[in-house]
């Protein structure tokens, strides 16, 4: 439910926003929510520094915040996939070149790596998609890895082998459906991770840029206010903080439903 709501909005941004996101009108600016001295009906949420309607960006920003984390997840998550895959099928030299490259990401701290990538490239929203899909596909190269290196141990693997099936065929038709759904849990993690990292380099200056419209870069225009219109920071934060919730939620519902070995548990 945490999740789903954020998802519905995000799809239906462009026709739900009461507002344009980036409309500005000063005469309407600080304007705080419904329900408080001063609010106007107009601005449920109340409105920023430059009078730009609240829910209207939250809306919005829904929209870009989910798409940055889905994109950049499915990004890292096909280089990981086919790494893992490859590394731990196939083995010998190529297991350990691949695997020595993974380990020389692992050892660079990944916020460190994005600062660094994004300090020489143009902050954008496309930008911090492709940084972020490149520094994190890491996670599944290792994690689909192991298991790939347990499962072609199995008797089917071996025996698809023996029939001389070849080796791309037993990695999709065999392999790739074991590993699939530690791999989808792993991606629904890996959103929200995700989210709140784009929320932080946003808040930086170095993610999302204006026009377009982030959670995190709501954040930013509402530091200098916290004293006088708490509402321009404090509401993304919410949505922020509750969307991640729902995912993880999200995500341990997954792993309990797609792993046998658990057998059910809720």
């Amino acid at each position: 439910m945490c999740v789903g709501i954020p998802a519905v909005v995000a799809l239906l941004a462009p026709w739900i926003t009461p507002h344009p996101p980036a409309s500005i009108d000063p005469s309407q600016a600080l304007l705080p929510p419904v329900g408080m001295e001063g609010s106007d009906p107009a601005y449920l949420l109340g409105t920023d520094n430059l009078g730009r309607d609240i829910l209207s960006r939250l809306i919005e920003g829904a929209r870009v915040s989910l798409m940055i984390g889905v994109i950049a997840v499915v990004l890292a998550g096909s280089i990981g996939l086919t790494v893992g895959l490859v590394a731990g099928y196939y083995g010998k030299w190529l297991d350990a070149v691949l695997m020595r490259v993974v380990d020389a990401l692992l050892a660079i701290p990944s916020v460190l790596l994005v600062l660094v990538i994004l300090g020489v490239l143009n902050p954008g929203m496309w930008t911090l998609i492709f940084v972020l899909g490149i520094t994190n596909w890491v996670i599944y190269a290792r994690q689909i890895r192991a298991e790939v290196l347990e499962l072609r141990e199995r008797q089917f693997v071996r025996a698809a082998q023996n029939f001389g099936v070849p080796g791309p065929i037993i990695l999709i038709r065999h392999i790739m459906p074991n590993v699939l759904p530690s791999f989808i849990v792993l991606s629904t993690l890996s959103v929200a991770t995700v989210i709140v990292t784009e929320s932080a380099l946003s808040f930086l200056g170095l993610g999302v840029q204006p026009p377009d419209i982030s959670w995190g870069l709501m954040l930013t225009t509402g530091r200098d206010y916290l004293a006088t219109a708490w509402w321009i920071s404090t509401l993304p934060g919410l949505a922020i903080t509750f969307t991640v919730l729902g995912i993880l939620l999200l995500g341990d519902w997954l792993r309990d439903a797609l792993d046998p070995r658990l057998g059910g548990r809720s």
